[in-house]
């Protein structure tokens, strides 16, 4: 099953405790006006973000830790819809090329490489709209036991 748009923050916040809904989308997405564009059911996830001139470094490219960010963002939401809750435990990134200042947006895909009982692993992708890749990451998700009520 594919989703898109809004209605991958709605299948979030349903899968989500009450007490976590006044942070769906999170504070950190929303800073970075992450867009949902699609979610295949246990498969991958993708999101769009604008590359703001406040992420610029001196050289006037995207700063990697925005771009990082913007990964972390992706990754997030699409590990808590396989196996919530789950909680980074390591983030490694590739950087191939720089996103340059004619950069307008990049679009993030985070994909499931395998899953253990306890743990996630992940693999994801900063590239332009066009599908020139400018980062690559590879993440473990600590899967946490369920919490008692």
């Amino acid at each position: 099953m594919t989703i898109t748009g809004d209605a991958i923050n709605d299948l979030i916040r349903a899968n989500a405790p009450a007490a976590m809904h006044a942070l769906l989308p999170p504070p950190c997405l929303l800073d970075m006006e992450g867009e949902f564009l699609e979610y295949e059911d246990g498969v991958r996830m993708s999101l769009r973000f604008q590359v703001l001139p406040r992420y610029r470094n001196p050289m006037g490219n995207m700063q990697g830790g925005f771009i990082v960010a913007a990964l972390d963002n992706t990754l997030g939401p699409f590990s808590y819809l396989i196996a919530p809750p789950s909680v980074t435990a390591t983030l490694n990134t590739q950087y191939l090329r720089p996103v340059t200042p004619e950069t307008t947006h990049i679009v993030c895909e985070a994909r499931l490489v395998a899953r253990t009982r306890n743990v996630l692993h992940l693999a994801a992708e900063a590239r332009s709209e066009d599908g020139k890749v400018f980062v690559l990451c590879q993440a473990t998700q600590q899967i946490l036991p369920p919490r008692s009520a």
